[in-house]
């Protein structure tokens, strides 16, 4: 059974981190011992995690996202002198357990019994993933799971996106990419990817040359 809205995949291709798992939920788990500003410690958190990655790629360096996870976080601390270091640990353990966003399990078993290939390429290292697919209790649902640590350079770099289709036996038409990192969809549509951009929080679009082929608020409405 196809897909609607990308009626010549074969696999869909889903991002991680804000697509399936939700990155504000670690800092949301502690906000009560964080206080009032705990939204803005867990964007920057985000925020520096996401830009070291890019920063290194450009650099032609590569250290595990985990590793950048432990670089970021503690920048955020280093910019909200007033929330307790002795927080650390357990943000990131509750990192390594983010909570799936509530759709993500019923939407990726109704992929799989419509017989198609679903797939994670993500920044995370293999380890990361490993930890938030088994908390989510995904891991049946989801056919192979793929890690820019395999080609040692972060998205938006081709090299990323490039890895996932002789595994999966497809060619670039009949993937669908979905994300919810508008740079990501950007990235995958680049490469020849047809993307779809989960759009949550109705973030004004941008990358107008590199646009998705759909636009959804929440993975519920893929069809």
């Amino acid at each position: 059974m196809a897909m609607k809205c990308a009626p010549n995949a074969k696999a869909v291709v889903f991002d991680a981190y804000g697509t399936l798992f939700d990155v504000n939920s670690a800092v949301m788990r502690h906000a009560g011992a964080i206080g009032p500003q705990a939204s803005a410690f867990a964007a920057l958190w985000r925020q520096k995690q996401l830009e070291y990655s890019w920063v290194l790629s450009l650099a032609r360096r590569f250290a595990d996202f985990w590793t950048l996870t432990q670089q970021s976080l503690d920048y955020a601390f280093a910019s909200f002198p007033h929330v307790d270091r002795g927080l650390r640990p357990a943000l990131l353990a509750a990192y390594r357990r983010l909570d799936p966003y509530p759709e993500v399990p019923q939407v990726l078993g109704r992929l799989r019994q419509a017989g198609l290939v679903t797939a994670i390429l993500s920044n995370g290292d293999p380890a990361m993933l490993a930890d938030a697919i088994a908390s989510a209790g995904i891991g049946q649902v989801l056919t192979q799971v793929f890690s820019v640590s395999a080609v040692a350079t972060f998205k938006t770099d081709p090299r990323a996106y490039a890895q996932v289709l002789a595994p999966l036996k497809v060619n670039t038409s009949e993937m669908a990419f979905i994300s919810s990192n508008r740079w990501d969809v950007a990235g995958a549509t680049a490469y020849g990817f047809p993307s779809i951009w989960v759009n949550r929080a109705g973030a004004p679009d941008e990358y107008a040359d590199l646009s998705p082929i759909l636009v959804i608020r929440s993975l519920a409405e893929l069809n």
